[in-house]
């Protein structure tokens, strides 16, 4: 089952550490931290497509304490019915892995030199990386077709910016075990993917469902997942479930829910149950003692996106087996998507 999308995923502890031990390095965004609590801003606008958009949540929510709006909205978006916010009132945070897609290199072009932007990418030299205001690299490596190491890399630099916007400095400290963590879950793929392979078989609804913080892995999980096994999966907020697609609950239906860590956990634990009482499969997500795929390894709870994407990746490696092709081979896509 050696395919290059494989070997990236199994890369991912050790693109995770380059990436942490290179964001160790950086200085703090003092400038930025100053402007910001000097009310040079009036909204901090958070931008990316795919899963550099979906990875943007967790920040996203970090941010709402701040004295300034905060938005989320697709770099497509932005440049077209929503560039009224392309300001030099706002900030931008902006996340592309290649830093070459479509949409944010039209996004460079208006805000070039006009506009504090904050771009992560994991390309240095590309459109984004020499064109923000200030570029953050990560060091994932050379990724084949679908995100799954620039992905969570991508997460933890969003993680290193939301600690120097806030000025903390807890939440990045927490990501330094999670190599070793996510090395630990992928050490049993072999195992993983035939119990997936097992479960999913005859599966035509696929659904994976969070709130808060683990919208990121539901969202991006399910896009991985059509990319990377050409499976329709769809990505929604647990209480969005009930507004409508719990009508679509047959034993052909598989939910994966993510229990997260708030407040809500226990509206997700009776969400499995619920999907399961309706005729339906479901699954809970969530540290613990037990094996993967279903069981992820104890972190501190602002690792814990990160370690969310995990499932959804193994997923994909299980569906791909199951209709009998190479995951994360692309015959439509591309890598970078330059076309708008």
């Amino acid at each position: 089952m050696a395919t290059s999308y494989l070997n990236d995923l199994l890369d991912q502890p050790t693109a995770l550490l380059s990436t942490l031990d290179s964001l160790s390095n950086l200085p703090p965004l003092t400038t930025v931290f100053n402007q910001l609590n000097s009310g040079k801003y009036r909204r901090v606008i958070l931008t990316g497509m795919g899963s550099s958009y979906h990875g943007l949540y967790p920040l996203q929510l970090r941010l709402f304490v701040l004295p300034v709006g905060v938005i989320r909205l697709e770099t497509a978006e932005l440049i077209h019915d929503a560039h009224v916010l392309i300001d030099p009132a706002n900030l931008i945070v902006a996340v592309s892995q290649s830093g070459q897609s479509a949409e944010v290199v039209e996004l460079l072009e208006l805000t070039h030199q006009k506009i504090d932007l904050i771009g992560v990418t994991n390309t240095p030299g590309s459109a984004l990386a020499e064109k923000a205001s200030l570029a953050i690299i990560t060091r994932a490596g050379e990724e084949a077709t679908v995100s799954c190491k620039t992905y969570i890399s991508a997460l933890a630099a969003l993680t290193w910016v939301g600690d120097r916007l806030l000025g903390e400095g807890t939440y990045f400290q927490s990501l330094l075990s999670l190599p070793e963590k996510i090395a630990s879950y992928w050490s049993a793929w072999q195992a993983s993917v035939e119990i997936l392979s097992r479960k999913l078989a005859g599966v035509q609804n696929l659904f994976l469902l969070g709130r808060g913080s683990s919208m990121a892995a539901a969202c991006a999980g399910a896009l991985i997942i059509k990319e990377a096994a050409r499976f329709g999966a769809e990505g929604m907020n647990c209480a969005a479930f009930r507004h409508g697609p719990f009508e679509l609950i047959t034993p052909h239906t598989f939910a994966m829910v993510y229990k997260g860590d708030g407040v809500t956990s226990s509206l997700n634990i009776k969400m499995v149950q619920d999907i399961r009482d309706a005729g339906g499969q479901s699954e809970l997500i969530e540290m613990g003692e037990g094996l993967p795929p279903f069981h992820l390894p104890f972190c501190p709870p602002p690792a814990l996106p990160i370690l969310e994407i995990l499932p959804a990746q193994m997923i994909s490696l299980a569906l791909a087996r199951n209709s009998g092709f190479e995951a994360g081979r692309f015959v439509h896509a591309s890598k970078v998507t330059t076309t708008e």
